[in-house]
């Protein structure tokens, strides 16, 4: 395997004659496309371009870009030339940006014209940016000189850079860094290798999703992050297949409307979104889906099979996180089992440990570990905790399952399980029952204290539109039939919405604060 990543990404399919071929194309904004043979070429001019300005190999590239055709040349052509990429969640506040641009040190930005009312104020006292780049709404924007005050225009700072071939990296060498989605606090930088990258493709892109040549993919995950990185750029790339890029906000319109005009083969999203969508259906969509997965939380049973009842194409649930790069265990196409995460993708293994780290039985509550060839370097900045997630060949997850066979089912995050009269409850469980509910759209449950200070079930929940409310002690009786006496949520609090990531993750910490 050719060491750095681009070669076997981007530089291979013109020698495998693709050049032609459409890599992305947009949805939104310009609606432009770009061809393999295009993409190879603006790489290798950007690339040229930080080379231009200085930028050595392992120098940090941070990108604040919506998804656009520039995000692929700019990831791609930052990894030719030997600098290090950093996409950023393009829905932080400028505070945030503040601290990651710092933490990673990055001497180059690279921002989107839309974002740059919120990215401005992270920049003023930042000590190690050189270049501010601005992606303009369209090329003739910066072909105008529009860019901001102390920035400069992206077809200016390209313009007249001589294309760099691809520098020689290891396939162990550091190639780029994911900020973590921050649902239980603030964002940590995951180092990534070039490996691991096509370690990805071979395992669930090609072994579970069995992606092809001939596959349109579109995801609503945004490409900076780790699971749409993969659906979006890596899976789509590693077999000359074309994604559909949408820079705006995914709502249930929107994806239909992308269904039915581009007709993506794969649709690759989050429970939140497939929820909302089987709620706002008027009908079976027009559409020209073989498969769907989904990842970022633990998918319903109801949302599973309401999805399937209504476009007669299963979702294949799995499990992923920035630090393993994408999904190390998911159900299988033909063989979904909603409300499970199903078993081990091939070429990963998985333990469920106790607190003491001895390994649990079937039918008991352990910590996910989990062995495979995507696992992260490490986080940047921060070595105690690199020590406590990364333990030799295994990487904590931090989320609790139980086992039957080779089968998982998701029970919670470890930081969200609580004992109630002694016995684990896992707050999934309780919410997915909510989720039954005829009226009920979305749960949360955390745990809160009683008079006497011990831990009960404490429901948060969305309701559907239009549904009426229901009286909280119908719906602690309706959870008493689905899970037992003792697991029922003795609070009910009704939300318009619950905190979340822009992963779709709930973030209970929120709640329980």
């Amino acid at each position: 395997m050719p060491g750095n990543a681009a070669r076997f990404f981007v530089d291979r399919h013109i020698d495998e004659g693709r050049g032609d071929k459409a890599a992305f194309v947009e949805a939104d904004g310009a609606c432009r496309t770009l061809t393999y043979g295009a993409l190879h070429a603006e790489a290798g001019r950007f690339a040229g371009a930080l080379g231009r300005h200085g930028v050595r190999r392992e120098e940090r590239v941070a990108m604040i870009v919506r998804d656009q055709i520039e995000w692929p040349v700019v990831f791609w052509g930052a990894l030719r030339s030997g600098a290090i990429p950093v996409p950023l969640n393009t829905l932080l506040s400028a505070d945030v940006y503040e601290t990651i641009l710092a933490d990673s040190r990055a001497s180059i930005l690279v921002v989107s014209e839309e974002m740059w009312g919120v990215v401005e104020p992270a920049t003023r006292e930042n000590r190690f940016l050189r270049a501010i780049v601005v992606i303009g709404a369209s090329p003739e924007a910066n072909e105008e000189n529009t860019a901001p005050d102390g920035t400069v225009g992206y077809a200016d700072f390209v313009d007249g850079a001589e294309a760099m071939e691809t520098v020689e990296a290891h396939e162990d060498e550091l190639a780029f860094w994911l900020y973590s989605s921050g649902s239980t606090g603030q964002p940590k930088g995951v180092r990534h290798v070039h490996g691991a990258l096509k370690a990805t493709c071979d395992t669930f892109g090609d072994q579970v999703l069995g992606i092809v040549e001939d596959d349109v993919v579109y995801s609503v995950a945004k490409m900076f992050f780790a699971y749409g990185l993969g659906n979006a750029v890596s899976f789509p790339m590693s077999v000359g297949a074309t994604t559909v890029l949408f820079g705006g906000r995914p709502t249930p319109d929107a994806v239909y409307g992308i269904l039915a005009s581009h007709k993506p083969s794969i649709l690759c999203a989050v429970p939140t979104l497939f929820a909302a969508m089987v709620q706002a259906a008027d009908g079976a969509p027009e559409h020209s889906l073989r498969l769907c997965t989904s990842a970022g939380e633990a998918l319903p049973r109801e949302v599973g099979e309401g999805w399937e009842r209504l476009t007669g194409v299963e979702i294949v649930d799995g499990v992923g996180s920035t630090e393993m790069l994408h999904i190390f265990l998911s159900n299988r196409p033909g063989a979904c089992e909603y409300g499970t995460s199903g078993e081990a993708v091939p070429g990963y293994d998985l333990r469920l440990v106790d607190e003491h780290d001895v390994d649990v039985a079937d039918g008991e509550v352990g910590e996910l570990l989990v062995r495979g060839p995507s696992s992260a370097d490490g986080y940047w900045n921060k070595r105690e905790k690199s020590q406590a997630t990364f333990e030799g060949m295994w990487t904590r997850t931090g989320d609790k399952y139980e086992r039957a066979g080779e089968r998982y089912t998701y029970c919670g995050r470890t930081d969200d399980m609580f004992k109630v009269s002694g016995i684990w409850v896992s707050p999934f469980e309780v919410e997915s029952a909510l989720i039954d509910h005829p009226a009920v759209l979305e749960a949360a449950v955390v745990a809160q204290a009683d008079d006497a200070g011990l831990d009960k079930p404490a429901a948060y929940v969305v309701l559907k539109d239009g549904a009426e409310r229901p009286d909280p002690e119908a719906l602690k009786t309706f959870v008493k039939g689905k899970i037992g006496m003792w697991k029922y949520p003795r609070w009910v609090e009704y939300l318009e919405e619950l905190p979340k990531t822009a992963t779709g993750k709930i973030q209970r910490f929120k709640l329980r604060g």
